[in-house]
């Protein structure tokens, strides 16, 4: 059994231990980096029942949701720019320090930023990185709230796609309990829904006469995660009674959504190679367990609730890791065009309606005029001039 007992050591020699362990346990952070990229890159979580690194480091290493954070955070920037192992391994840096560059660092100064740094406390590299960088504005979102205060937010900054390389996945808030029956909750918001905050305020001024912003946010909560588990789970106080099946197998009814998601308890029910289920309740989405290429229909029995990151490596799995990414990126594509088209449409109309009052002034009617500005929204770059005249020439002018 090992002890941690040094008192009979010497004052020398307890001084040259710890620098030794310190200087060990660096090298050893550095190496931990090291295999949290790959376990992140190769995604060695999801055979394992785990919906990101971050859920594997938190729940299988027992890490804090802090310390995986930072390391994850910084394994993924270190594979970017290989010399921050170094800087890691020598003490040159510490992972606070790295985690406050990160956003900043790129190709063109990484060599510049990591060598102003070096051995620099946090609160120093935050002013070195303010001097670089043009001042921000935070917002204030206590909206005048009697407890309400300027915010503040220095969580990692979130990305899409849990499975994705790119991501860390923090599942709390930044919170930190002061009572049995208050939270507080710090975030920066943007100024349109900062407005929106204070028009639910007012909306809500009889409900909650005192305007206080935690009672308005949890009320907004609860109204929204009903529209939202309408929308998602098909969940209902007065369910329909179930129809006829729909024609196409990939369409999933709101009685079956939500028989599944009642049986699965709205966690992902993926379980590992080693039995540890997902439990995920983020990205869910339905899966059919013998999939809609292969003959599957959409019933109770064939659905099951997955996360997005078990749902594409189960449809690796199933298909081809190569024939699936060749999919997504199609996919991708597809969507892409799609909002391109939907963007163009909208500039071509707000383009086109420009025409209307020309024409409203030259004594057309209303609903005569937008008629003839519609056939300005295949020239929605020519010249008001030009849309003009396209218009008139519906009146045979």
């Amino acid at each position: 059994m090992e002890t941690y007992s040094f008192s009979h050591f010497s004052d020398e020699t307890v001084l040259r231990q710890l620098t030794a362990v310190v200087h060990r346990e660096r090298a050893t952070t550095a190496e931990i980096l090291g295999l949290i990229g790959e376990v992140d890159t190769r995604r060695l979580y999801l055979p394992l029942g785990y919906s990101s690194t971050y859920a594997y480091c938190t729940e299988a290493l027992q890490f804090s949701e802090d310390t995986a954070s930072k390391r994850i955070r910084v394994a993924r920037l270190a594979r970017e720019f290989p010399q921050i192992f170094s800087a890691v391994a020598d003490g040159w840096l510490s992972l606070s320090a790295l985690v406050v560059l990160a956003p900043h660092i790129n190709a063109e100064n990484v060599e510049e930023l990591l060598s102003s740094a070096v051995h620099k406390k946090k609160h120093e590299i935050e002013r070195l990185i303010a001097r670089r960088s043009e001042p921000s504005l935070t917002l204030d979102t206590g909206v005048g709230a009697p407890e309400g205060g300027a915010p503040s937010d220095d969580r990692l900054a979130r990305t899409s796609n849990s499975s994705a390389p790119g991501r860390i996945e923090i599942p709390s808030l930044d919170t930190a309990p002061v009572a049995a029956s208050r939270i507080p909750l710090h975030v920066a918001i943007s100024e349109n829904a900062h407005e929106l905050l204070r028009y639910a305020r007012a909306l809500l001024g009889h409900q909650i006469p005192s305007g206080d912003v935690a009672q308005v946010l949890e009320r907004l909560l609860l109204l929204g995660i009903v529209q939202l588990e309408k929308r998602k789970f098909g969940k209902s106080d007065r369910p329909r009674a179930g129809g006829e099946e729909p024609n196409s197998p990939r369409v999933i009814t709101a009685q079956v959504r939500r028989a599944v998601v009642e049986r699965d308890g709205g966690r992902c029910t993926f379980i590992g190679s080693k039995g540890h289920r997902c439990g995920s309740d983020r990205f869910l989405e339905f899966d059919h367990i013998v999939p809609v290429a292969r003959g599957g229909r959409s019933t109770v029995d064939n659905i099951r609730l997955r996360c997005r990151a078990h749902n594409q490596y189960e449809a690796d799995q199933a298909f081809g890791s190569e024939f699936m990414k060749n999919k997504r990126e199609e996919a991708r594509a597809t969507g892409a065009a799609r909002a391109a088209a939907a963007i163009f449409k909208v500039e071509a109309k707000a383009s086109a309606e420009e025409v209307i009052p020309y024409l409203r002034k030259l004594g057309i009617r209303a609903d005569d005029a937008r008629r003839a500005a519609e056939k300005c929204e295949s020239i929605p770059d020519a010249s008001l001039e030009a849309r003009v005249k396209l218009a008139l020439s519906c009146f045979g002018r």
